[in-house]
């Protein structure tokens, strides 16, 4: 059997404020949440594929200094250009804008990106080939 990749998790110093961005911004829902040892530790997913992936986060740990051109980053597709202008707009107010919404050739797409509460860059994109907005004949001509 090969593995299968199931979850990301990330140590975050303020947990409340990282969950709020998670359940705002990337419209994710709480799975499970538990206290174990000395931590607190939530999971994460998409409604309806909380099986497939969850992101886990844990209280505890240190923020991230990621430079602006540090592409390391947590990436989530969306439906249209539209609600990526609409979250990049949304984050300028909130003063958590890292990346302006921009296009790009394929297979990167149309994408802007943002910044958590704990340092980690977390880009919205549509137009790649994974997705909502894929498209399959751009999927077989980039892979």
């Amino acid at each position: 059997m090969r593995p299968t990749l199931t979850h990301l998790a990330l140590h975050v110093e303020q947990l409340e404020r990282c969950l709020e961005f998670y359940l705002d911004f990337c419209q994710l829902i709480i799975v499970h949440r538990r206290q174990h040892h000395d931590t607190e530790v939530v999971w994460l997913a998409e409604q309806g594929k909380e099986q497939q992936f969850v992101l886990v986060l844990l209280k505890g740990g240190h923020r991230q200094q990621l430079a602006t051109d540090d592409f390391s980053h947590l990436g989530f597709a969306v439906a249209s250009k539209e609600e990526v202008d609409s979250i990049a707009a949304k984050a300028k107010v909130a003063g958590i804008l890292v990346w302006p919404a921009s296009q790009h050739p394929s297979p990167v797409g149309y994408y802007c990106g943002l910044v958590d509460p704990n340092g980690n860059y977390v880009e919205f994109s549509y137009g790649q080939p994974l997705g909502p907005g894929a498209d399959q004949q751009n999927f077989n001509q980039v892979f």
